[in-house]
């Protein structure tokens, strides 16, 4: 599926099952919780805490898609084309970092 094809799909699922969009700062809230889900589960996989028993089964991809679903919401409601979005943000990184991580000690 393209972004193009996610961000019609959310829209869609949105006006027939979930009947609106909650509004843009709602949707907001949700993303910081859906973004604090999802860096429990990576703090205690890959960091240094230990996992609790009940994070032991849940999905990381999962966790991830409810990120990317609520920022496709907000896009949705704030007129945000991603594909266009993301395209304009590799040039821009590629403009900026083009040897920039090259010439990082840190990353050798």
């Amino acid at each position: 599926m393209t972004i193009e094809e996610a961000q019609q799909k959310v829209d869609e699922w949105i006006k027939t099952i979930g009947v609106r969009y909650f509004n843009e700062l709602t949707n907001m809230t949700i993303l910081t919780e859906e973004v604090g889900e999802l860096a429990r589960i990576m703090s205690r996989r890959y960091g240094e805490q230990s996992e609790k028993e009940s994070d032991k089964n849940k999905d990381l991809g999962d966790e991830m898609a409810d990120v990317l679903w609520v920022l496709i919401c907000l896009a949705n409601q704030t007129g945000v084309d991603l594909t266009k979005a993301l395209e304009k943000n590799f040039e821009k990184k590629t403009a900026r970092d083009v040897d920039r991580h090259k010439n990082n000690d840190k990353l050798s």
